[in-house]
């Protein structure tokens, strides 16, 4: 299973992260709510890498523009 990150908004992870360490049930949601057995598909691998940087504020690369 891989995480397909069209399914979370990244307002509801990053509030899910900050509050892990104390209480980690809404990111453990947010993430089992996303799987999917896709994991052989590359646009969900490659979305996966995109969202990952812009959730951590580094949108300027697009792994479309790398290629």
């Amino acid at each position: 299973m891989v995480v397909d990150w069209n399914k979370i908004d990244k307002a509801d992870y990053l509030s899910a992260m900050e509050r892990s360490p104390i209480k980690d049930i809404e990111i453990k949601h947010l993430l089992k709510n996303a799987l999917t057995d896709k994991i052989n598909e590359r646009e969900i691998f490659m979305k996966g890498i995109d969202v990952s940087y812009y959730y951590e504020g580094y949108d300027e690369y697009d792994i479309h523009n790398l290629l």
